[in-house]
């Protein structure tokens, strides 16, 4: 699990322009997916803190917060801009940030309500990815341009393959051909 400022390090570019759509509106604003008790997903809005250290947010007490508590498992996704259908997505593993040092410098950034119950989590980065569409063609036309960060250090579940009319797909649809470089 790669922090974010080890993907900012490895992906510069790539984490620039997530945290642009991220932060398109302000501080921060986007879409914090987490596992329910009942493995069933749960989404909500929030507002995340995105510095060279790291990617956090304040989670008041919610089923959200127990949710990143029991199963740390989370996906963020960036909320669409107005002139685009881009999108980013971020996933990886919650944690809670104890160091009062920490805690109070982000309180502080992120002007987070001192009398609220809130606690900070610092997401870590598995997977990166950012969809571009070309605005000068209508949707139907031309494909998103996709580009996807993996942290090189995580242990990756061998992939099941389907094989149909389009060739060999992986479980999500990726092309699993190997190209002869």
């Amino acid at each position: 699990m790669a922090s974010w400022s080890a993907f900012a390090a490895d992906e510069p570019r790539l984490a620039d322009e997530i945290r642009l759509l991220l932060q398109q509106y302000g501080p921060g604003f986007g879409y914090l997916a987490t596992v329910r008790a009942d493995g069933g997903p749960r989404v909500h809005p929030i507002s995340p803190v995105i510095t060279d250290d790291g990617l956090y947010c304040f989670v008041i007490d919610s089923p959200k917060r127990r949710d990143l508590e029991r199963d740390g498992r989370y996906a963020l996704h960036s909320f669409p801009p107005e002139e685009s259908d881009d999108e980013a997505y971020v996933a990886g593993r919650a944690r809670v940030v104890d160091d009062p040092a920490t805690v109070a410098r982000l309180a502080a950034l992120g002007r987070a309500a001192p009398q609220a119950d809130w606690r900070l989590f610092e997401f870590s980065v598995d997977v990166a990815m950012l969809t571009r569409r070309d605005q000068a063609s209508p949707p139907s036309v031309g494909r998103p341009q996709v580009r996807v960060w993996l942290d090189p250090a995580a242990a990756r579940p061998a992939r099941r393959t389907v094989v149909g009319a389009e060739g060999r797909r992986g479980r999500h649809g990726f092309d699993t051909r190997r190209s002869a470089a």
